[in-house]
């Protein structure tokens, strides 16, 4: 065989694989929300107009990861009807003396449950920045969509975790040299 014609088969499958790399967090991005898959929520621009007699606790957990933030839920859950839309509240203060620039991102268990859980309104993903001693209350507007009761593999569904972690933004470079304690090392 000829060299050249092995050296460009080899060139053609590293450039198909560096391409593959590069596609594969987008891929897999649109994936999820698709789908729901690793508990993903959905998005929605309306209710749904039935509302089940079905209970749904809806427990709420927040982290972070190098901002300093206090950030909390206001209330640490509350219970529902499949169906009917619902308000809850986080509050994120910038425990600092600078600017931070965060952003939120959020997935819900179990994973299972997450092409039903449906957002209205939300801060996630959303990059905002913080002022010093900043304190904000961020709405977050939800529903169970009643399609979950067609289900039977999710009859056992009586309680979701919405969980939302903060992380500084990728063009906030100045957080993460100030704030050395905050980043852990792994």
């Amino acid at each position: 065989m000829n060299k050249n014609i092995i050296a460009g088969g080899v060139a053609g499958v590293a450039l198909c694989m560096l391409g593959a790399a590069f596609a594969s967090k987008p891929l897999y991005d649109t994936f999820c929300r698709v789908t729901g898959f690793g508990g993903t929520t959905r998005d929605a621009t309306s209710a749904p107009e039935v509302v089940l007699n079905r209970d749904m606790i809806i427990r709420f957990d927040t982290n972070i990861i190098d901002v300093p933030f206090k950030f909390r839920p206001v209330e640490k859950l509350t219970s529902t009807k499949v169906g009917a839309t619902n308000v809850v509240y986080f509050e994120v203060e910038n425990t600092s003396d600078r600017v931070v620039k965060a952003v939120a991102s959020y997935n819900v268990t179990p994973h299972k449950a997450g092409p039903y859980f449906t957002k209205l309104e939300c801060f996630c993903y959303d990059e905002m920045s913080f002022n010093p001693g900043e304190k904000v209350t961020l709405p977050v507007a939800f529903f169970v969509n009643p399609l979950i009761d067609e289900e039977s593999q999710l009859d056992d569904v009586t309680t979701i975790t919405l969980s939302y972690t903060y992380f500084r933004a990728k063009d906030d470079k100045d957080t993460l040299a100030s704030l050395p304690d905050l980043v852990s090392e792994h």
